[in-house]
């Protein structure tokens, strides 16, 4: 289980606020610019972003049916900031793996402590 959407509307008011500054610099994060699937509007929102295979994976703390997640997905394509770069990213996939086996040690353990098995794959347009 996923953290609680309670929490997850809190940081989105609260802690995102604080952490968009920073999050496009820090390593394992990124900030995502996503489009609403009905407003159209441009959101920005922090999240923990890894580098896997030919693109990047995103651990999904809220679960899969975040807003975030459900533009990109709708959307086809994304862009992230990280490390201070902007990345396009294409062919988003949600997948699970209850073991967190593709994240770094630290991340691995809080991901399955909190029960977050999903992630979100994308591969990085050429």
């Amino acid at each position: 289980m996923p953290l609680p959407r309670r929490l997850a509307r809190f940081n989105r008011v609260v802690t995102n606020r604080i952490a968009l500054p920073v999050a496009g610099w820090l390593p394992g994060f990124a900030i995502v610019l996503h489009r609403g699937r009905r407003s159209g509007r441009l959101y920005r929102t922090p999240v923990s972003c890894f580098r896997y295979g030919p693109g990047y994976r995103f651990a999904l703390t809220y679960g899969r049916e975040s807003d975030w997640v459900r533009n990109v997905v709708a959307a086809g394509h994304v862009d992230i900031a990280t490390r201070g770069r902007l990345v396009t990213l294409t062919e988003p996939v949600v997948g699970e793996d209850r073991g967190a086996t593709w994240a770094h040690v630290p991340m691995r353990w809080i991901l399955t402590k909190i029960g977050a098995s999903g992630f979100l794959q994308c591969r990085i347009s050429e």
